[in-house]
């Protein structure tokens, strides 16, 4: 592992009646990125955001735009999110689809793969995939609804991707695994330490930073953290 430690704040706890000026505000905080979470109402019962939504912050972000598709079939929607101006597109695992082909569909069309995986569905579930994808996002929430709280019982789960990571052919980087492994749900300036212990490095972090009145302060303060702590509880 490289030891790059990313924060993106999750526009779902922005203002939904001022997204751009939230897009705007997360970017101007020091984002490394930002995290738009994308809900049908069926996979998860929730409804939030659509492809005009990305549009608008690929228009006004010249950060990179992280997609997370928390739909029943991604592979339905994968080639809009892209065409909308996603960097990185994340299905989930539990997705009824064919997600090994939609992985390598994503690709294809130019945007970089990611895999999600819910609290309860065990870490083995992800091994036919590791291979194909560039990041694992681990749910450390119940997907659909901002503001829960944090589940420290997915942290093992954390640990046993990162050992599991193991460098691709023509993806090394200096002889270390490369996967990013992100977290979502619950993330503040208290459980960023414990998911960087366990081996995430990258932070998904919504109502902490966006309800912050010192939203770029805290988000400096997130990233140090985790890189003062990254990985010690990942190895063996």
């Amino acid at each position: 592992m490289n030891g790059e430690i990313y924060i993106w704040p999750s526009l779902l706890a922005g203002d939904f009646g001022r997204l751009e000026e939230s897009a705007l505000k997360a970017q101007e905080a020091g984002a490394d990125a930002l995290h738009l979470d994308i809900m049908d109402g069926h996979f998860v019962p929730n409804l939030s955001m659509g492809p005009d939504v990305v549009k608008m912050a690929r228009r006004c972000l010249n950060i990179p735009l992280s997609v997370h598709l928390m739909l029943s079939r991604p592979d339905q929607f994968a080639e809009v999110f892209i065409k909308a101006g996603a960097t990185t597109l994340t299905i989930h695992v539990e997705s009824s689809c064919d997600v090994l082909g939609t992985l390598r569909h994503i690709r294809a069309l130019g945007a970089i793969p990611g895999v999600a995986i819910n609290p309860e569905t065990p870490f083995e579930a992800l091994l036919p995939f590791l291979g194909e994808v560039d990041e694992v996002l681990c749910m450390t929430v119940h997907p659909g609804l901002g503001g829960q709280k944090f589940m420290p019982e997915v942290l093992p789960k954390i640990a046993a991707i990162r050992r599991a990571a193991r460098p691709q052919p023509g993806r090394e980087r200096g002889g270390d695994a490369i996967l990013d492994i992100t977290v979502d749900g619950g993330i503040d300036l208290n459980t960023v330490t414990c998911v960087a212990e366990a081996g995430a490095n990258i932070m998904v972090s919504g109502s902490a930073l966006f309800k912050s009145k010192t939203m770029a302060q805290d988000l400096r303060q997130m990233r140090e953290k985790a890189r003062a702590v990254f990985g010690k509880n990942a190895a063996g």
